[in-house]
């Protein structure tokens, strides 16, 4: 192979590399789950006092663990796999996931605990 063929190659290979890197994937769905109206629960319900949670202003706690790139995670709280059921039932009765964990059950409904599991999937 000629020099400029392994020039114009590795152009190629890296215009094709630097298109796929700006191609995430969409965020996990979560059926019924707005992620816009889910960080907005975020900052109603507190969680920012105990997660670092990117995009939540003042959400900078440092007793639970942080949500950063929380989407990549392959469990939640150790427990069960990271889908968007357990996430649900887990942000909105945490007990019924690891009994004696201390994530408080803050009474979030189902359906807030599904929009505030659509924004987590936005945290890749």
């Amino acid at each position: 192979m000629r020099c400029a063929d392994l020039v114009l190659l590795a152009g190629i290979l890296c215009l094709a590399g630097c298109g796929a890197a700006g191609d995430e994937p969409p965020p996990r769905p979560v059926p019924g789950g707005v992620a816009t109206a889910g960080r907005d629960l975020i900052n109603h319900y507190g969680c920012g006092s105990c997660h670092v949670i990117p995009g939540v202003h003042g959400a900078n706690g440092m007793v639970g663990p942080p949500l950063t790139h929380f989407a990549q995670r392959s469990y939640i709280a150790g427990e069960v796999p990271n889908s968007a059921d357990f996430l649900v039932r887990w942000i909105a009765v945490p007990q019924a996931i690891e009994p004696g964990t201390a994530m408080p059950n803050l009474g979030v409904t189902e359906g807030q605990a599904r929009n505030i599991a659509a924004y987590l999937y936005t945290l890749r």
